[in-house]
């Protein structure tokens, strides 16, 4: 199974950029979604974006993501 994670672009420097989500920041390539700019939201699998996504969806998974990780942290408790 991959996973892919939801992050803002908040600097672009040709087929590379800085993204962000959650206080978080990485280096990413945009070779393979290279019409991607600052302000968009895209999926990163890999250091790579693989797809550009709209806000709304990537703040609605992130949070989904933070529930799960809260869920983990509750069993973990137990």
């Amino acid at each position: 199974m991959c996973l892919a994670f939801p992050m803002k672009i908040i600097n672009k420097d040709g087929h590379s950029a800085t993204v962000e989500a959650g206080g978080v920041s990485r280096e990413i390539s945009l070779r393979l979604l290279e019409d991607a700019g600052v302000g968009d939201y895209v999926l990163v699998h890999a250091g790579f974006a693989i797809e550009t996504i709209d806000e709304h969806e990537a703040q609605e998974t992130l949070k989904l993501m933070e529930q799960i990780a809260l869920l983990q942290e509750d069993d973990e408790i137990r």
